[in-house]
Order: structure tokens, then C-alpha cells, then sequence
């Protein structure tokens, strides 16, 4: 069995470019950076950045053009694909993620509260988890449901 599976969830490099291929369909590209923290050797903490290039088609491609741009945030899903061609007589490789799904984080410089439009945040509700756009409440009903008045 084979795998070939990719989450990466970082902020856009540069703004997303948007092409049409000789068939109709839209190709996205753009360059995603992501961090990760740890602790050298002597005990202090190190940041390292990787930067990945990501590729997107059809319907998400228009999508990720129209909403995305530099400095956004975004949870990409897809599979790794490496590519070779010939230039000026060197063989050239080149990887890069071909999203299948991407969503949307949080926007930079969006105003109006200290949480950002879109995110999710996390509320307690009778021991589970309930994932809530900001800005929207759920009302739930005051008393407990019993099992067996559900009819089904």
C-alpha cells in the first residue's frame, strides 16, 4: 500500500497567479510558508521556515485566486508531485503540493475585533466540543433531552 498525502497549514508567500490551460481549465499557483519550533542542542529555541510551492486546478484554482493573497492563512490538501524538464541543457526538478482542498484562515490586517472573520473557535457544551464561526451563538434548549421521546 502507498500513501501520498500532504496537510500543511501556513500563511501565502505571494500573491496567487492565475492561468488558464489550453483546455479551458484554471491552473493557481502559489508559495506557502510554514514554521516550526524547537530546541538545539545548548537547550535554546530555534525557529526553522520551509517554503513550499502549491498548485491548484479547476473550480478551487478561481477560488484560492479570488480570496487568497499574500500574508493569508490557509490549510491545504494534497499530494506531493515532482516535476523535471530540460533548460538550456540542464535537467531542472521542481516539487511541489497539487491541492485537491484548501480553506481559508484568517485574514491579515482584517479590522473590526480581536478575533478574525472566518476562524473557528471552541466552545463547551455538555462535554463536547462545538465548533462555532465567530460572531455567531448557538442557543441550545434550556432542559435536558430524553432518548426515548426521539421518535426514530
Amino acid at each position: 500500500m502507498y500513501l501520498n498525502k500532504v496537510f500543511i497549514i501556513g500563511n501565502l508567500t505571494r500573491d496567487p497567479e492565475l492561468k488558464a490551460l489550453p483546455s479551458g481549465s484554471k491552473v493557481c499557483s502559489f508559495g506557502m510558508a510554514t514554521n516550526r519550533v524547537f530546541k538545539n542542542k545548548d537547550g535554546q529555541r530555534q525557529d526553522a521556515t520551509e517554503f513550499h510551492n502549491i498548485v491548484v486546478f479547476g473550480r478551487v484554482a478561481e477560488l484560492a485566486a479570488q480570496y487568497l493573497k499574500k500574508g493569508s492563512q490557509a490549510l491545504v490538501e494534497g499530494r506531493m508531485q515532482t516535476r523535471s524538464w530540460e533548460a538550456d541543457g540542464q535537467k531542472k526538478y521542481r516539487t511541489e503540493v497539487v491541492a485537491d482542498s484548501i480553506q481559508f484562515g484568517s485574514r491579515p490586517g482584517a479590522a473590526g475585533s480581536t478575533s478574525t472573520p472566518g476562524a473557528q473557535s471552541g466552545s463547551q457544551k455538555g462535554g463536547e466540543e462545538v465548533l462555532v464561526e465567530s460572531g455567531d451563538k448557538i442557543d441550545y434548549p434550556s432542559e435536558e433531552i430524553n432518548p426515548d421521546d426521539i421518535p426514530f
